[in-house]
């Protein structure tokens, strides 16, 4: 058996705006996903503009770790909405899922105690509404 199945796009009856939907969130998860894995602060301090403290370290590690995940979620994300498209409706609810839960942390139950937002708590403003659109055209089954 191949590691990668035939693709299914032929079968997809959805929107293709909601394939490139998936691809860009996609993206979104590599880039971010990568700076925290490769810049020596993950992105913590130069970006984000946190205090890592006496914590730095530990900061710095959970930067990364998080980045790994990111960047493979979005590696899985880009296969769907290039190769297997039938997928795009299930990962569109995937992402308004956990768009929803890192938006309600970020703005409600566990928000940043100092200085400003980190870049990425504006991403669940954006990507919500998009991913409820695209999640739409995905089911309405015409391309």
């Amino acid at each position: 058996m191949p590691l990668l199945p035939k693709s299914d796009n032929a079968d997809y009856k959805g929107s293709i705006l909601s394939a490139y939907a998936v691809a860009l969130v996609g993206l979104l998860w590599i880039v971010p996903g990568a700076i925290h894995v490769f810049l020596p602060d993950g992105g913590a301090e130069v970006i984000a503009g946190l205090n890592l403290g006496q914590d730095r370290g530990l900061i710095i590690s959970l930067f990364a770790w998080a980045g790994a995940t990111q960047m493979v979620w979005g590696l899985m994300l880009l296969a769907i909405a290039l190769r297997y498209r039938t997928l795009v409706p299930l990962a569109l609810v995937l992402i308004l899922l956990e768009y929803a839960i890192i938006g309600g942390n970020i703005w409600f139950f566990k928000g940043v105690s100092e200085g400003a937002r980190p870049p990425g708590a504006y991403k669940p403003l954006l990507i919500l509404p998009l991913a409820a659109i695209a999640l739409a055209g995905s089911l309405r089954g015409s391309r």
